[in-house]
């Protein structure tokens, strides 16, 4: 026999529906908005689970973006130019309505586009951080209705424009965001970034802005909004790539990072010279204003982390489905049963948790939704995000050095392994997001309300269950001490987790998850259910 012929090697993941495969995201669309008509998913599923799709996700992360900061003439050009597949996967990102189309108002548009978000994660993540800032910035830019009402319509369009020309001559538009400054991180208050008044003009009031963004992701969004200090106090401005006159505004693209992942994302260091940018709200005012952004980015973290999760899960599935070792598959040994079903508990209770909290966006005049967005967004960011790292090196586990291996691209699970980490970091570490639920459960009672009003449902379900949700009020009374922020995080992520799955879970999948995260003996890693839990069902259920 040839020591060349291949066998018992997987054949590739490719030409399957993401959506159709996904059991656990359709049942959690159907428990969240009934009447959803999901074809249009169902069409992008096939479409983003194509050969053809996966190859443009290969070659924008394996060609990723180079800065040209002069021309040839030796004048400063500052653009940046993306690989062919990279305008190919944003073309679709934004014709599938997953950039500003939600704030158009159909009805649960929000959660139409957060499964859409998940599913196009799958096939490739870091195009994406354009697409969500661009949807993230539409509330905060009410700010300046003058700019809202020229720009709005371009950032809730389906089209795709990637010229370096004024947003006058575009159908659609993207945006980004500029917070972070070297001496500063996560603590804005200690930007430098100086804006001083210039004049007043169609826009509002206009000024000048000189200083630098440590952070400044996808460089050639058309605009951004940034934060600078300003007489009184830090402020949020609107900063075009182009001025209205037509004139390449003072923005300087420094370098791009040399990232662990997201790769096909072009991550920048700029200086502003004099740059031209509006008001958006008031003066010192800024925080707040774009928080309203960072709202939005935070969720799309939890979208997107699930998204990858279940990427890495399917990858796992369908490996261990075809290689077989000891005389068996990989998936009828019962320690990788156990492992696959575990990730698989993990996966739906992300899904789970990162759609309810994106529905609760679709009732902006609802109390209790409200309340319920104010506590889901760090709890989601915090855990679904937190879980992710620990779940791609189990997932990549289950291949084993086929898991490792780049191979030009082609190793999918080495990319989402690379990726994966940056949700957790993106708009806010672990830390922020926990004293981020305190601060959110001091304000007052609406918010506990909220909690127990949505695990009210699985009550009596389960004992652990009963005994989880029963500590929770008084834990949340006396949580006073920062140290327990994360705990406290991780507890109300897994509460809320088991009641979704008790109402649009089989029996099966509740029952696992409660025993294994809520009874008080839960492994320090992934394989360690009880042994007598519904190994077979829970797998089958998660098979792409």
């Amino acid at each position: 026999m040839s020591t060349h012929e291949v066998f018992n090697q997987p054949t590739p993941l490719a030409g399957h529906n993401l959506f159709a495969g996904n059991q656990a995201l359709r049942d959690a669309l159907h428990f969240n908005a009934p009447t959803l008509d999901t074809a249009g998913l169902t069409q992008f599923g096939a479409l983003l689970g194509s050969a053809e799709m996966q190859t443009h996700a290969r070659l924008a992360n394996t060609h990723p973006p180079q800065l040209h900061t002069h021309d040839r003439f030796g004048r400063r050009s500052d653009v940046v130019e993306f690989h062919p597949s990279y305008h190919a996967l944003m073309a679709q990102a934004a014709g599938a309505g997953l950039r500003g189309t939600p704030w158009a108002g159909a009805r649960d548009d929000h959660l139409r586009r957060a499964a859409g978000f998940m599913l196009f994660t799958e096939l490739e993540a870091s195009t994406l951080c354009p697409i969500s800032m661009s949807y993230a910035v539409m509330p905060a830019l009410q700010g300046n209705r003058a700019i809202a009402a020229e720009w709005g319509p371009k950032l809730t369009s389906l089209a795709y424009d990637p010229r370096f020309v004024p947003a006058a001559q575009k159908a659609g538009v993207t945006m980004g965001m500029g917070m972070t400054e070297k001496q500063g991180g996560s603590d804005v208050r200690a930007n430098t970034t100086r804006a001083v008044k210039d004049a007043r003009d169609a826009w509002g009031e206009r000024y000048a802005i000189t200083g630098h963004k440590w952070f400044f992701s996808a460089p050639m969004c058309d605009a951004f909004l940034v934060l600078a200090q300003a007489p009184a106090g830090l402020t949020c401005f609107f900063l075009p790539r182009w001025r209205p006159d037509g004139t390449v505004n003072e923005i300087r693209i420094q370098r791009l990072k040399d990232k662990l992942g997201n790769k096909a994302n072009a991550s920048s260091e700029v200086e502003f010279d004099g740059a031209s940018a509006w008001l958006v709200g008031d003066e010192g005012r800024g925080v707040s204003q774009i928080l309203e952004m960072g709202n939005m980015t935070r969720l799309d973290c939890a979208l997107g982390t699930s998204g990858l999760m279940r990427q890495a899960l399917a990858l796992a599935l369908h490996h261990t489905a075809q290689r077989s070792a000891f005389g068996k598959p990989l998936i009828e040994q019962p320690a990788m049963k156990n492992v696959l079903a575990d990730l698989a508990l993990e996966s739906e209770a992300a899904t789970a948790l990162s759609l309810r909290l994106a529905h609760a966006f679709d009732a902006p005049g609802d109390a209790h939704e409200a309340a319920l967005r104010r506590l889901l967004t760090p709890v989601a960011k915090f855990w679904v995000c937190k879980r992710g790292s620990h779940f791609a090196q189990e997932a990549m586990e289950c291949l084993g050095g086929n898991g490792y291996v780049e191979e030009h691209g082609e190793g999918t699970m080495a990319r989402i392994y690379r990726e994966i980490p940056l949700n957790s970091i993106w708009e806010g570490a672990g830390n922020i997001m926990a004293l981020d639920l305190l601060r959110a459960l001091r304000k007052g009672g609406a918010i506990a309300d909220a909690l127990v009003a949505e695990l009210a449902p699985a009550r009596g379900a389960h004992a652990a269950f009963d005994r989880c949700a029963a500590a929770l009020p008084q834990r949340i009374d006396e949580a006073t001490a920062e140290t327990d922020a994360r705990r406290l995080a991780q507890d109300v992520a897994l509460a809320l987790q088991a009641a979704l799955l008790h109402q649009h879970a089989p029996g099966f999948v509740f029952d696992a998850f409660c025993r294994s995260r809520l009874a008080g003996d839960w492994g320090q890693a992934f394989g360690t259910l009880p042994s007598n839990v519904d190994f077979d069902s829970i797998i089958s259920r998660a098979m792409p």
